[in-house]
């Protein structure tokens, strides 16, 4: 089991802490292992690491020449976890170079949540840094996960998030990024889009994305996009009452949006995504047709006509609705 797996490497990392054989401690196993987790399951790896990496803090005892000639204590990267709030900070502050896979990179962004403003202050310090120095394809894995959930996260602030954002904007990132959006046939790239819109580096690009990006409501996210001039994203949530006599309500999306600086004839957007192969996109075109029926002219009965024999239930009754608005329209000017 990986459970097992995971559970020996913090062991055996943890003995090779207190051997006297080695300048430092050995990270081989740990990283491999971890290179091997599913990061959709973040939460649960870093529970089993840091309690297994307590446990076996405690239960090791180094030799008793060992306290003389290693005074200083030995941080490593596994202290980002750490129960003490002063050592995950002191950790932040000391560590250097890159991370070694996506999962540690994870644990430096994660930090940014953390639960001591003082380590939340030496994450938003050192991130950046950490960053520059790692394999930018595990940064890139490690912000993929981090930009689905942060709206979830619950002590992360504006401030911090800049920090993400501005690690994003860098072009090799950026770059990886573009590509992902267009390539992954799998994962929350809908969500992922909306995150990267809050910066630029999607600008000029959203057109490309919403014709070759793989995964269907991508292409319709960047399409619904460029139709609306806007990219939108969830902020956060908050708790709305729909019966405060029972006690009962839900969760409700807050909504940001930054306006896009790109602009594409109407028509041409109608176009091509009434012709998209998917009826996710076709169905964000037909509602748009809707929207703008008194301004299309002509080609407006085309496209609904068009729309009304697709193949897509919901696509379909948009269209025959379009028909409807065009011809009620129709008697209204000619009466």
């Amino acid at each position: 089991m990986m459970e097992d797996k995971v559970i020996t490497a913090v062991r055996d990392f943890v003995s090779s802490i207190n051997s006297g054989s080695k300048v430092a401690a050995d990270m081989s196993a740990l990283i491999g292992v971890t290179s091997q987790l599913p990061l959709t399951s973040f939460d649960y790896w870093e529970r089993l690491i840091r309690s297994e990496f307590s446990v076996a803090l405690r239960e090791s005892t180094p030799p008793k020449w060992k306290i003389w000639s290693r005074p200083h204590e030995l941080l490593t990267w596994l202290d980002l976890i750490s129960w003490d709030g002063y050592k995950r900070e002191k950790t932040l502050r000391t560590l250097s170079g890159a991370a070694p896979n996506t999962f540690f990179f994870s644990l430096a962004v994660r930090r940014l949540n953390d639960w001591v403003p003082q380590v939340r202050g030496a994450a938003r310090e050192k991130l950046p840094e950490i960053a520059k120095a790692t394999d930018p394809q595990y940064v890139v894995e490690a912000l993929c996960i981090a930009l689905s959930n942060w709206s979830l996260w619950g002590r992360i602030e504006e401030k911090d998030k800049e920090v993400i954002l501005q690690i994003i904007c860098e072009e090799e990132i950026a770059e990886s990024f573009r590509s992902r959006l267009i390539l992954s046939s799998s994962g929350p790239m809908p969500s992922l889009f909306s995150q990267l819109g809050r910066t630029p580096i999607l600008d000029g690009k959203i057109e490309e994305i919403a014709r070759l990006a793989i995964q269907p409501s991508v292409r319709a996210k960047a399409y619904r996009s460029l139709f609306e001039g806007r990219v939108t994203w969830i902020e956060g949530w908050k708790w709305e009452w729909t019966d405060i006599r029972y006690c009962k309500g839900r969760l409700k999306p807050i909504i940001s949006d930054r306006k896009l600086e790109i602009q594409t004839p109407l028509l041409d957007l109608l176009k091509r995504s009434s012709e998209d192969r998917s009826s996710i996109v076709r169905r964000v075109s037909a509602e748009i047709l809707i929207r703008e029926l008194e301004s299309l002219g002509t080609i407006a009965r085309e496209l609904a006509e068009q729309f009304s024999s697709d193949r897509s239930h919901l696509v379909s009754e948009r269209g025959k609705f379009a028909i409807r608005k065009l011809e009620e329209s129709e008697r209204v000017n000619s009466s």
